[in-house]
């Protein structure tokens, strides 16, 4: 009678599964989901590639839940960040500074690489759609406390607007930024921080 495999125990796993998320996170940034295979994921891990599947079902999920993991990381900086007691333009400017940090740490890339990923592949739609809400949301409530703390009418600044004009704008700059492109953006980001300075200064009179 064939034995049934034993499942390795919890600690083992999670160290297991953290260096595959780990390994998948590197490549993602290197190479990108199109130069991944069971084979380099499991040499750049150090592990049976037998394992991947294994312990994530396919590497479509396990990258998946690379950026899930990743944007955790973020949304909890991002809250906090946008939760401070502190004036909307001073959070705005720093959010702009973490943008740029994390096209440097390679997060941008691993987003853009997972919604290219999805336009072929449907099952990863409502995973990639998630994230997309999760960071809708922190802006969400960021821009809900600033219409308030600088009076704007809801009719004159609608907040879901500004929501979707930030997301695309934030998606499109990284594009073009890991694309070497950088026209325009310092201009642009310039004119937004003069508007909201002035904002600053008729909310302080």
């Amino acid at each position: 009678m064939a034995r049934t495999p034993t499942k390795p125990a919890p600690t083992a796993r999670n160290a297991t599964a953290d260096a595959f998320l780990d390994a998948a996170e590197r490549l993602l940034v290197e190479v990108g989901h199109a130069g991944i295979t069971t084979r380099l994921l499991a040499a750049e891990a150090n592990a049976n590639q037998g394992l991947v599947h294994y312990y994530f079902g396919s590497i479509d999920a396990l990258l998946a839940e690379v950026l899930e993991r990743f944007t955790d990381r973020l949304i909890e900086r991002q809250r906090e960040m946008y939760g401070a007691d502190a004036p909307f333009i001073e959070k705005w400017r720093t959010a702009w500074r973490y943008q740029q940090h994390d096209l440097e740490a390679g997060y941008s890339k691993i987003w853009m690489e997972l919604q290219a990923l999805a336009w072929n592949r449907p099952h990863l739609r409502p995973r990639v759609e998630h994230v997309n809400a999760e960071w809708r949301g922190v802006l969400r409530q960021a821009f809900e406390r600033a219409s308030a703390e600088y009076g704007l009418a809801p009719d004159e600044f609608p907040v879901e607007a500004l929501v979707a004009l930030v997301m695309t704008f934030g998606q499109g700059y990284a594009i073009e930024r890991l694309g070497g492109i950088d026209e325009g953006h310092a201009a642009l980001l310039d004119w937004i921080d003069g508007w909201l300075e002035d904002l600053e200064a008729r909310r302080k009179r």
